[in-house]
């Protein structure tokens, strides 16, 4: 019987250590690099490119992450992404014009790329499947923490003490090479996953993977728009405040706790009751931007959205692990993480165009639907599905 926690497991102190330099990077420059553009003269359309060129590179090189471990192992690959996320923060002192931070932009993404798929990677090659729930929810924690703590506050550190201080401590992800150099090591030394009998070929042996990314888009849809608009809802500035910490807030301890459950029922069991909390709570959010006085409602909303969106995360996961061989958890990791991360942007997209055209009440109710749509893929698959038991105390 394993007694040992998940954050004791062998590797996951280094992972941990390396995802909370790297998201301290990340998280500090989300909003410095676009107000660094703003600063420099770039429109909104500018603005909003500085973003939109990090998350496109971010796609583009994640499909290329798997194909670059086979090639050059872990620990390379796994240095190469935090220089490329960390090493470009300083140079943007030496301009304020948009061309130049949007090829910053785009080196950063691909720094991204690697860390988020490497980092999902890993969790499912150190930890066994009866406590994957955990470990990913462990691993959740590590990426939710700097985001929450830092970057609501990257603004007003740049305002109060400087751009300057930011772009040097936004190079920490370097220093998450001490922590990648000794797991990608161990990564490196673990034996090769054979490959399964009666394996599907080519593209039929990924397509389990496409419900939990898309379920996945569902949920991050919802988020990517509230973490983009909820500033601009005619609202108090600290009820926006408030609300935007309960959805990161909760996300964060939700993705964490549901993985103790997942671990005992299985991910796939328990998808579909957060698309439905998602609808209702982006619903609830509509009907209180709709009029004034419903500050209470909107944070309730947010409340929900926030406590769906991190379990989806943890869940949808854990759900793309298991729809493939072991040998091919890379794989599961970069569509997940596509997954992710077109969702955000898309979420921005069409809200933004929707609100732009009628209003934010209707923008955010076709949210709604566009996650309720979701729906019937979180009961494919329940069929045959056996969890191994766990332990209470494991």
């Amino acid at each position: 019987m394993r007694s040992v926690s998940v954050w004791r497991e062998p590797g996951m102190p280094a992972l941990i250590g390396m995802v909370l330099a790297g998201f301290s990077g990340y998280s500090l420059l989300m909003p410095i690099a676009p107000l660094w553009a703003a600063r420099g003269g770039a429109d909104e359309a500018g603005v909003g490119a500085v973003t939109g060129v990090f998350m496109l590179f971010t796609v583009l090189v994640q499909l290329f992450v798997p194909a670059a471990l086979r090639r050059f192992g872990w620990t390379p690959v796994l240095v190469a992404g935090l220089i490329l996320l960390g090493a470009p923060s300083p140079a943007h002192l030496l301009s304020d014009e948009l061309l130049p931070i949007l090829g910053l932009a785009a080196v950063r993404g691909a720094g991204f790329a690697i860390l988020t798929v490497c980092g999902s990677s890993a969790v499912a090659e150190l930890v066994e499947p009866a406590r994957r729930g955990r470990a990913i929810g462990a691993f959740g924690l590590g990426i939710a923490a700097p985001q929450v703590l830092l970057l609501p506050a990257a603004p007003w550190l740049a305002e109060h003490l400087g751009p300057a201080l930011v772009f040097a401590v936004a190079t920490i992800p370097i220093v998450g090479i001490v922590f990648a150099v000794p797991l990608g090591r161990r990564l490196d030394a673990l034996p090769p996953h054979p490959e399964p009998e009666h394996a599907h070929t080519g593209l039929r042996r990924y397509l389990g993977l496409l419900p939990p990314m898309l379920l996945l888009l569902g949920v991050t849809l919802a988020g990517g728009a509230l973490i983009t608009f909820v500033p601009q809802f005619e609202i108090p500035a600290l009820a926006a405040t408030i609300g935007l910490l309960l959805l990161t807030g909760l996300a964060a301890l939700s993705r964490w706790g549901v993985g103790h459950i997942a671990d005992r029922v299985g991910a796939a069991r328990i998808l579909w009751p957060f698309v439905i909390i998602t609808a209702a709570g982006m619903t609830l959010i509509a009907w209180s931007v709709a009029g004034a006085e419903r500050t209470a409602a909107l944070l309730v909303g947010m409340a929900l959205v926030g406590i769906a969106y991190g379990a989806l995360q943890n869940l949808t996961l854990g759900v793309a692990f298991e729809a493939v061989p072991r040998r091919d958890q890379v794989v599961a990791s970069a569509v997940w993480n596509i997954g992710f991360d077109a969702g955000t942007g898309l979420g921005a997209v069409v809200v933004g165009a929707l609100a732009s055209a009628f209003a934010f009440p209707p923008a955010l109710l076709v949210a709604a639907a566009l996650s309720l749509l979701t729906l019937p893929l979180a009961f494919l698959g329940l069929r045959d599905r056996r969890r191994p038991k766990v332990p209470i105390g494991a």
